[in-house]
């Protein structure tokens, strides 16, 4: 795995730990070409960041500040050697923590946020996170949230106020991007 674009762009990322399945370059690629401006200067909330990949990809194409969070220490780990491979540690938080109980602590409010759960994660529970990151502000307005799916799943329940923007299609993984 790479970075694939910006003050990054070339460089190598660590190993993935065990039990992480990380958005391939492909899709991350696709995805930021499909944000476009929507990336430089913005908040980025990484859940269920694994290697840290896509938020250190927004923060090398110009984002202003990351949090990533996992509740894995392995995955943890891996996101910090990342952010020091990357030298983009400075602009990053990392937290420890499993991702509702991290929405819930009020980590403030972010213009992209990106979803990566496990994909055995059931649809009431991704929806009831879902319901938190809008119920708690996290989301900033008109802001966007990114959520990767299996091609196979459902598609959860979103909240009320948030719009489909795009839907994008790699190998087994559909990416969902909503506009608060």
């Amino acid at each position: 795995m790479r970075i694939v674009a910006g003050s990054a762009g070339g460089v190598r990322l660590g190993p993935v730990p065990d039990g992480t399945r990380p958005l391939s370059d492909r899709a991350r690629e696709g995805l930021f070409s499909s944000l476009g401006e929507a990336v430089p200067g913005a908040a980025v909330l990484d859940l269920f960041a694994g290697t840290g990949a896509v938020g250190i990809e927004a923060l090398s194409r110009g984002a202003d500040r990351a949090v990533f969070v996992d509740s894995s220490p392995a995955a943890v780990r891996a996101v910090r050697d990342n952010l020091e491979r990357t030298k983009l540690a400075e602009r990053a938080e990392v937290v420890r923590a499993e991702a509702s109980r991290a929405v819930r602590s009020d980590l403030g409010s972010f213009d992209l946020v990106v979803l990566d759960p496990p994909y055995a994660m059931g649809g009431p529970e991704l929806e009831s996170l879902l319901g938190d990151l809008a119920g708690r502000a996290a989301v900033a307005a008109g802001g966007l949230v990114v959520l990767t799916r299996e091609t196979k799943s459902s598609i959860p329940v979103i909240p009320v106020d948030w719009r489909s923007y795009r839907r994008l299609s790699y190998g087994d993984a559909v990416v969902l991007v909503y506009r608060a």
